[in-house]
């Protein structure tokens, strides 16, 4: 009787173990994805200067050579983000990224989140590539977007490799394609991460011959778990 008591017991704990597990898990979906949407509704003196002192170009990568407002397509002007913070889930931006090759800025041509978008300059095909590595808080399931510009003069076939807690997925992504979501962003999947920084996603210019590659800001945006 002592015995199925404590099992009794143990079996409970566990329960009650497994359901704070789920509703702290909860909570945190609830924040990453909520909180930087509100703040997004703040655009005071003291949130534009914050903004700015965060957001520098990334030291590797060649300056924009277009002048500010010059741009192809004034139409898509309003779909630019201007800071990752105004997206939910977890942003990595070109600005945090690392780089291999030769990269460009430039905002030539809308849209793209913060200061702008990378460009491979049609050059040294096959050995440039920009790795974005995200710090996931909390293990779990994902969906993966990324973001591009798009017009004639991307690359069709822009070779994606997505490092998860369950191996390697490799895909090419259409960079002339209007992107789904915002007009900025394409979904890459759904993709298990854990905890940390061990996950990645790289943007490769291999066999992108005669196009330019595309490399701006990649999304993470939990997933919420069931709570039955």
């Amino acid at each position: 009787m002592l015995d199925q008591m404590t099992d009794d017991h143990t079996v409970h704990s566990d329960r009650r173990a497994t359901t704070i597990i789920r509703r702290a898990h909860i909570i945190y979906l609830f924040l990453v994805v909520s909180i930087p949407a509100l703040s997004s509704l703040g655009d005071g003196p003291s949130t534009r200067v914050l903004e700015t002192r965060q957001l520098q170009p990334h030291p590797d990568a060649l300056p924009n050579t277009h002048r500010a407002g010059e741009v192809d397509n004034p139409a898509l002007v309003p779909f630019i983000v201007k800071h990752p913070r105004h997206l939910p889930g977890i942003v990595v931006d070109e600005t945090q990224a690392e780089l291999v090759g030769t990269w460009q800025y430039s905002t030539h041509t809308p849209p793209y989140v913060g200061l702008g978008y990378l460009h491979d300059r049609k050059i040294n095909k096959g050995k440039s590539s920009v790795t974005f590595r995200p710090n996931i808080p909390c293990s779990g399931l994902y969906e993966v977007r990324l973001s591009h510009c798009y017009n004639v003069r991307r690359a069709t076939n822009t070779p994606i490799t997505i490092r998860h807690a369950r191996g390697v997925s490799q895909q090419r992504i259409n960079q002339q394609d209007t992107p789904a979501h915002g007009r900025l962003f394409r979904s890459l999947g759904q993709y298990y991460f854990h905890a940390g920084q061990t996950g990645w996603v790289r943007i490769s210019n291999a066999g992108t011959d005669g196009k330019y590659v595309i490399a701006d800001a990649v999304q993470f945006i939990p997933i919420p778990q069931s709570s039955n």
